[in-house]
């Protein structure tokens, strides 16, 4: 069913040629276009398989547990070896290896070959290098680590050694002295894959999403590429091409619009076409779209990020469908318009997940010197509030301050406070997650019943 925001929006629909039947009042209720020569110009594969990488090491870090208990012994610089295998993924070397993406239907790409040829490393903030508004091996705030890439070598590095410990029979100790179950989770209460995996998803997808594919501080580069002439044997024109990959960071199905927000969060993958499979470019939705889906659905005061950052993604790509040439000032700035609403959306539903983790992170702290208490669910709690909580500084265009976000990172501190911490500490961390969550609610001014109580409950 078509969702009423996109009937809002007064935009061409998608073939591209005005001169059709269509009415050029509607837009597409999906994200399919076809090019000026025929066939579909949507293309986004390098995106759809940075997805897949982020997902599959967080899947490799997840499994190591059961691994080395079940009698692999790493040699130090094994584990990490193993989780460059996704960071700097080669097709040359990894092109026939099957991806871990899983659904009830066969998936039509089979191999991370079938999905395309990209990696991480060259996309994390800090190394790509046109195009980033700071210079993240100095701007970059909320840990202690030099850059981007810097803090991810150091928490592969904390892995590799826990992972050989564990291996040597040295499991680590909780504060309470009961055994760690997971080799990633750090005897200071960090969860190493939820660390991992929140922040790839900030550095690399958020950070090229808003920085990089939607920018327009370059010429030829973001918002201001060609639009005059189709790339050389491709079917779409520059401009095209960087709109999709913006929308593919985003990771939004192809009928994300169709799909009620509470289905997409349960299931992310759809078969739209009926065929019996799921096409991993047009039929799953990744990373930041699902986690709008889940704001949505869960909010106590209804949300709309995830329609209207679609709506937008939507609309930006009809317009440029419907221009056959170079945009006029008009219709940039028009296009320029739904990027800031597909990004302020985007970045709504990142600010949204870190107030979830936040009152997760309140509800446990609350719990510890009770039978409810779980020291490995705050670790995860807490990394992902943190994860998530660093993709702020990589848009262009945030509403929050500088000054906010380095006060935002100080009160969610470096690690979660635990029960070997002094009543005085424990009060002090709670009332500091308090203050971050009303940094998060009047940044981005959300309704107070959806932040929740003192104790973190009734909200997201």
């Amino acid at each position: 069913m078509l969702r009423a925001a996109l009937w809002a929006l007064c935009l061409v629909a998608c073939t591209g040629d005005s001169s059709d039947d269509t009415d050029p009042g509607t837009v597409p209720d999906r994200y399919a276009f076809e090019g000026r020569d025929g066939g579909s110009s949507v293309v986004h594969t390098g995106q759809t398989l940075r997805h897949v990488l982020i997902d599959d090491l967080a899947d490799y870090v997840g499994g190591l547990t059961a691994q080395i208990d079940g009698g692999r012994v790493p040699q130090a610089g094994e584990v990490t070896a193993d989780c460059e295998f996704y960071l700097a993924f080669d097709a040359s070397v990894g092109g026939s290896v099957e991806h871990g993406v899983g659904a009830d239907l066969p998936i039509v790409q089979a191999t991370y070959g079938e999905i395309g040829d990209a990696n991480l490393w060259g996309k994390l903030a800090g190394n790509d290098e046109v195009g980033q508004h700071e210079d993240w091996s100095t701007a970059f705030v909320g840990f202690q680590a030099g850059s981007p890439q810097g803090l991810v070598e150091s928490w592969l590095a904390e892995l590799d050694a826990l992972a050989v410990a564990r291996g040597n029979g040295e499991v680590g100790q909780t504060p309470d002295g009961a055994p760690i179950r997971e080799v990633y989770v750090t005897a200071d209460g960090r969860d190493l894959k939820q660390l991992l995996e929140k922040f790839l998803r900030a550095g690399v997808a958020f950070s090229q999403g808003t920085d990089d594919y939607l920018d327009d501080d370059l010429d030829g580069k973001g918002l201001l590429a060609d639009h005059t002439a189709l790339e050389e044997g491709e079917p779409y024109t520059a401009l095209e091409h960087q709109w999709d990959e913006g929308f593919g960071y985003f990771g939004a199905s192809a009928d994300f619009g169709q799909r009620a927000t509470a289905d997409i969060a349960e299931t992310p993958w759809h078969d739209t076409d009926g065929d019996g499979s799921i096409d991993l470019l047009t039929e799953v939705s990744f990373g930041h779209s699902g986690n709008a889906a889940k704001r949505d659905s869960g909010a106590v005061s209804p949300t709309t990020f995830s329609d209207d950052a679609f709506s937008a993604f939507v609309a930006g790509r009809a317009l440029l469908a419907d221009t056959d040439g170079a945009l006029d000032e008009d219709q940039l700035a028009t296009l320029r318009g739904h990027r800031d609403e597909a990004v302020a959306a985007w970045e709504k539903a990142l600010a949204a997940t870190a107030v979830h983790y936040v009152n997760e992170v309140l509800v446990d702290q609350g719990h510890i010197g009770t039978p409810d208490y779980d020291f490995h669910d705050h670790a995860k709690h807490w990394s992902e509030l943190k994860g998530f909580a660093l993709a702020f500084q990589f848009n262009p265009r945030s509403p929050m301050s500088d000054a906010d976000f380095a006060q935002l990172h100080q009160l969610i501190g470096t690690a979660p406070v635990l029960s070997d911490a002094s009543e005085a500490e424990r009060t002090q961390r709670m009332d500091d997650l308090r203050a971050a969550r009303d940094i998060l609610g009047q940044t981005y001014d959300f309704e107070a019943a959806n932040l929740g109580g003192d104790d973190g409950t009734g909200g997201w």
